[in-house]
């Protein structure tokens, strides 16, 4: 079976191959999708299969799709243009008739009201519609999203954000990979809608105190109302539009839409999810 992974230079994309092939699947059966052929040098070494795939030229979307079996749409990083980039994905998955097509989702996508949610929400509509036979993978936050907190954090000792005392079921983006593999080689999965995250959901607090174990100095979290965190961000050189769309994310969060933890993840990977202390310990 030949396997098609979107954005494969990316680094969810990296880890999953690295994943399929611990899995066992051979490298040439690894077809590593990239908008530039000269990143995934590396990945050409090892013996992956290596096309161009550029989410807005759909003419090398359906070359990279040539002998394809299954696919990885990992999610576009274009916020405001990722439907558009996805349903050609898609169209061409349609017309290859491929066996598998597994997509990288929002906690809760059709439901919650999370700023992120809906280009994933519409993808999924795409999906369906186009008849794939399809596995959804409703990622949670990857822990290294939490890489600016931690530098910063280290030199003030402050964790700030409106978000309350909303919890985060955050996991490493290797556990998230892990999964993506484990899906994409094995059976039982088409049809399913995966809510993925971390086997411990987390609130603010407690991220300030992982990360004054990872520091090695004290750290506190200062709750902010989202005015507060607005004001902060502006004075702190960042515009309106993105200060409110930061806002809103930690809202989504106050909210309950990054509280899931239902175990889904670890019963997919066949083991723990990295727990957030060793996630962010990786990263310092």
């Amino acid at each position: 079976m030949s396997i098609l992974v979107t954005g494969a230079t990316g680094q969810l994309g990296r880890l999953v191959i690295d994943s399929l092939i611990s899995r066992g699947v051979a490298p040439q059966d690894i077809v590593a999708g990239a908008r530039d052929t000269a990143k995934a040098d590396d990945l050409a070494r090892r013996g992956v299969t290596v096309r161009e795939l550029d989410y807005t030229d759909p003419s090398t979307i359906a070359s990279a799709f040539e002998g394809v079996d299954a696919v990885l749409l990992i999610s576009s990083s274009e916020v405001g243009q990722r439907v558009a980039q996805h349903e050609a994905v898609i169209d061409a998955a349609a017309a290859r008739g491929v066996s598998k097509f597994v997509y990288t989702s929002a906690p809760k996508a059709t439901t919650t009201d999370l700023i992120l949610a809906a280009e994933h929400k519409a993808t999924e509509e795409a999906i369906a519609a186009a008849g794939l036979p399809a596995v959804i993978l409703r990622n949670n936050w990857y822990t290294e999203n939490y890489a600016s907190d931690l530098e910063r954090a280290g030199g003030t000792g402050v964790v700030a954000a409106s978000v309350g005392d909303g919890r985060v079921a955050s996991a490493s983006r290797a556990d998230y990979a892990d999964a993506a593999a484990a899906v994409l080689v094995t059976d039982g999965h088409i049809g399913q809608t995966y809510e993925l995250g971390g086997d411990v959901a987390w609130n603010y607090s407690e991220l300030a105190e992982a990360i004054a174990d990872v520091t090695g100095r004290p750290v506190v979290f200062h709750a902010l109302s989202p005015e507060e965190h607005a004001a902060q961000l502006m004075a702190a050189g960042l515009d309106a539009a993105t200060a409110d769309f930061v806002t809103a994310l930690d809202a989504g969060i106050r909210n309950g839409a990054l509280e899931q933890s239902d175990g889904t993840l670890s019963r997919l990977i066949g083991r723990p999810t990295t727990p957030l202390v060793e996630g962010l310990r990786a990263l310092a």
